[in-house]
């Protein structure tokens, strides 16, 4: 693997940052910086270094002066001593947080070493605090979730345009309420062919826990909701559409190291991202914006090898966690409100594992059964709306009522295609497409003959008898139902 390049700091590009000080060896430090105009860093155990102190050089004393404590906690006070001996420059923007209030604060001067007699101080910064401060509890989420990252050092920059704001130099911050996402609309329901009142449930679902599975037997529609509703909720450039299977892995879905030609024909491995990070950092970059992640057939891959640590973030977006692959130059990772997951999920394949209780909570659940709503009513929407005859849709409904399985029932969607319509094309249909879904239901039963039980012209003179039955005409009739 390639060394890792670490550029120059500069000084030209401000930075946020926060420095941790609540409790340093017993000591609440942010009263003392306050009223002193500093900032600072324990440091206990590090020789007296030079604010130009290179990488490597302070590398080597932390190895030696910390060299009763272990490998993580040595490579975390090198990134901690480095930033802020040589990244942080006056200008740079400082927040801390003591007895549940935030501070603010503008670096005024360069670094310096100086040996504290109770070794909670020796590295520190003159600041120019802001008598103005905020209840951690009005802060926006996206501060609020990065101040609660450990560490004595977390870089902010990210968020430096919303702290501006907090700190009075830019228009004040709303913290934001919830999803902003738009209502369901007559033209969407139109497209699906579904109720607006069932769309917008869907959407007050979203607004609470921004993520849902539709779930159902294969043609019910489950895909093209989710991409209707997900284009519908963030506009078709920001969705984003992955599937599941077997072999998929957090390193296709989140990122991971791939091989990489580097000079001088030499090859090696760069960490690359997945769908999920890639659609997060654009999510991170606008705030404001929707971006939605359609995960097609969910329930067929290994779900908790895929997301890995991300479990965790579904559940509490809010907060940060350490990834998989995070270097100790990245700063911790978290899930943007603004990114919602929308999946399918055949319960038809019995051949793969549903989804254990951990996805279970995380997820709202919305069935798509064809006896039930909306999905009932989706072929004759759709027959009308094309002036096609209900036919399809009476057969339809008389075939599902001879399976008993509500996972085996058959979708709408076998019937919403032209070819349907062409001459023998609804024969062709049942015969190539129903018929073999209904012999997988029923395999390994010699009870069952499936042509004889399900085949056209079978559920053809069911509809005719009850028809007769119900309007009370002759049994010549029933030639004309059968001639379709």
């Amino acid at each position: 693997m390639q060394p890792t390049f670490v550029p120059a700091p500069s000084d030209e590009v401000t930075h946020a940052w926060k420095i941790y000080g609540s409790n340093v060896a017993g000591e609440d430090m942010v009263p003392i910086w306050r009223i002193k105009g500093t900032v600072s860093l324990a440091a206990k155990f590090l020789r007296p270094v030079e604010p130009d102190v290179s990488r490597e050089e302070l590398r080597g004393f932390v190895e030696e002066d910390y060299r009763s404590s272990g490998y993580a906690v040595r490579q975390e006070k090198v990134d901690e001593f480095y930033s802020f001996l040589a990244r942080m420059h006056p200008g740079d923007l400082i927040l801390t947080v003591s007895q549940g209030s935030v501070y603010f604060g503008t670096v005024t001067g360069e670094a310096e070493y100086v040996r504290s007699s109770d070794g909670r101080s020796n590295l520190r910064r003159p600041v120019k605090w802001e008598s103005r401060y905020l209840r951690s509890s009005d802060l926006p989420l996206e501060i609020a979730s990065r101040l609660t990252t450990q560490g004595d050092v977390v870089d902010l920059t990210g968020q430096i345009d919303s702290i501006r704001e907090l700190m009075g130099q830019r228009r004040q911050v709303v913290p934001a309420a919830g999803l902003n996402v738009p209502d369901a609309d007559d033209q969407l329901a139109a497209r699906l062919h579904v109720p607006r009142e069932w769309l917008q449930e869907c959407v007050e679902l979203l607004r609470d826990r921004p993520q849902l599975i539709f779930n159902g037997p294969p043609g019910t529609g489950k895909t093209f909701i989710a991409k209707e509703l997900a284009r519908h909720l963030a506009g078709e450039s920001n969705v984003k559409l992955v599937q599941f299977h077997p072999a998929y892995s957090y390193e296709d879905f989140f990122e991971g190291y791939r091989p990489a030609q580097h000079g001088a024909g030499q090859v090696g491995f760069e960490l690359r991202p997945g769908p999920l990070r890639t659609l997060v950092d654009r999510a991170v970059e606008n705030p404001d914006a929707v971006y939605v992640l359609v995960i097609d057939e969910i329930n067929r891959g290994n779900l908790a090898k895929i997301f890995g640590e991300l479990y965790f973030l579904l559940e509490y977006r809010d907060e940060s966690i350490d990834l998989l692959y995070g270097s100790g130059d990245s700063e911790p990772f978290m899930l943007p409100r603004n990114v919602v997951v929308i999946g399918t999920m055949n319960t038809a394949d019995r051949s793969i594992a549903l989804v254990d209780a951990a996805m279970r909570r995380r997820f709202a659940f919305l069935p798509l059964h064809p006896s039930e709503e909306p999905t009932s009513g989706i072929l004759r929407s759709w027959l009308d709306n094309h002036g096609h005859p209900m036919e399809a849709a009476d057969l339809l409904d008389e075939l599902n009522a001879l399976i008993d399985d509500e996972d085996f029932k058959i979708g709408p969607s076998y019937f919403m295609r032209p070819a349907v319509f062409a001459p023998h094309g609804l024969e062709r249909v049942w015969r190539y497409n129903i018929l073999p879904l209904l012999e997988e239901f029923h395999y390994g039963d010699r009870e069952i003959d499936v042509t004889s039980t399900y085949g056209l012209e079978v559920v053809r003179k069911r509809l005719a008898a009850k028809t007769r039955s119900t309007t009370g005409g002759a049994p010549g009739d029933a030639a004309d139902t059968d001639a379709g």
